[in-house]
């Protein structure tokens, strides 16, 4: 009798999957994470858009006109001859060109430097009233700032009237009878003044409230440390307010600067430029050589040139600026 060993089977080979890898399927919190990150952008993106259209194109066709021959025949025909820097070199051996920009200098400083010195000691003035002054000082120089250009112009024409103005009234009331009739756009230096007088006082009002609000920000306990030690008022500001409020001070020099270089509204309503070119600064000059001399492409040039200035100021001041931060310990 055989015995018969049996073999235990062998087991039966199987194949261990491992679990399923599902398929990568995006997240929908990831999704929305997204959008919320373009939205941002497409919000923005009409606002980009209409900048480019009424800066970055004004501006490149200004580029390309000073560059081209381009007079009342191109403008209606549409076709320019390319010059190069000709335009340029005709304003920059022009007389009269150099005479406007001095002027234009002039202008700018006289302005900005009454502006500065106006608007810190009315924002100091505003400080030290009482609640209910305060309030009303700070109105007006509102109302005064939310007239618009060319209403002031219009008041300021009125006021110095050869025949119905207040001020030639005023004058003559107090004796100086020679203001009788006085005609003021007739002569240089006095049209020259008005100018500035309006330029400033439709300035101050911001500059003021802008130089005030950076003053509620200096901590009363400086000032009545200084003044435990024995320090006056001009000590006080230039050794604490001032620093303090440097940031906000040299924002606000900056803006004026600009706004004053490009002052056109005011000397174009007025005078025109005039009598003679008193009063014509470069944005005057651009318009006058554009229009008056229909010479479209020494007009853009001369606004080209105003650009450039201005940003050359801006960026030696800002130099300067950054100079003095650095020194400072």
């Amino acid at each position: 009798m055989s015995i018969v060993h049996e073999r235990p089977a062998a087991p039966a080979l199987t194949r261990h999957r491992g679990p399923s890898q599902p398929t990568a399927r995006p997240v929908p919190g990831r999704q929305r994470q997204d959008r919320a990150g373009l939205w941002p952008y497409l919000l923005i993106t009409p606002t980009v858009l209409g900048m480019l259209y009424l800066l970055a194109y004004p501006l490149a066709r200004a580029v390309l006109m000073s560059l081209q021959d381009f007079r009342l025949r191109q403008l209606i025909s549409g076709h320019a001859r390319f010059v190069g820097l000709r335009n340029y070199r005709t304003l920059l051996t022009d007389e009269r060109f150099w005479q406007v920009v001095r002027r234009t200098f002039v202008f700018m400083a006289v302005n900005v430097v009454l502006i500065m010195v106006l608007a810190t000691l009315v924002a100091l003035l505003v400080e030290r009233l009482g609640r209910r002054w305060r309030l009303a000082v700070l109105s007006s120089l509102v109302l005064a700032w939310a007239m618009p250009v060319i209403a002031a112009t219009t008041v300021f024409q009125w006021l110095f009237h050869s025949e119905f103005g207040i001020v030639n009234w005023s004058l003559t009331q107090l004796g100086f009878t020679s203001f009788d009739r006085y005609p003021w756009f007739a002569h240089g230096p006095a049209a020259f003044t008005i100018l500035v007088l309006l330029v400033v006082w439709q300035s101050v009002p911001f500059a003021a409230i802008t130089v005030y609000s950076a003053l509620t920000t200096v901590p009363a306990e400086l000032y009545e440390s200084a003044r435990l030690d024995g320090a006056s008022a001009a000590r006080i500001f230039r050794a604490i307010t001032f620093p303090m409020i440097r940031p906000i001070f040299m924002l606000v020099f900056s803006l004026e600067v600009i706004w004053t270089f490009k002052a056109f509204v005011q000397i174009w309503v007025m005078t025109n430029g005039g009598p003679g070119d008193a009063t014509t600064i470069l944005p005057v000059y651009a318009v006058q050589t554009a229009l008056s001399s229909q010479r479209y492409d020494l007009g853009s040039a001369a606004s080209m040139v105003t650009v450039l200035l201005m940003a050359a100021v801006l960026v030696f001041y800002f130099r300067q600026m950054h100079r003095q931060e650095g020194e400072t310990p």
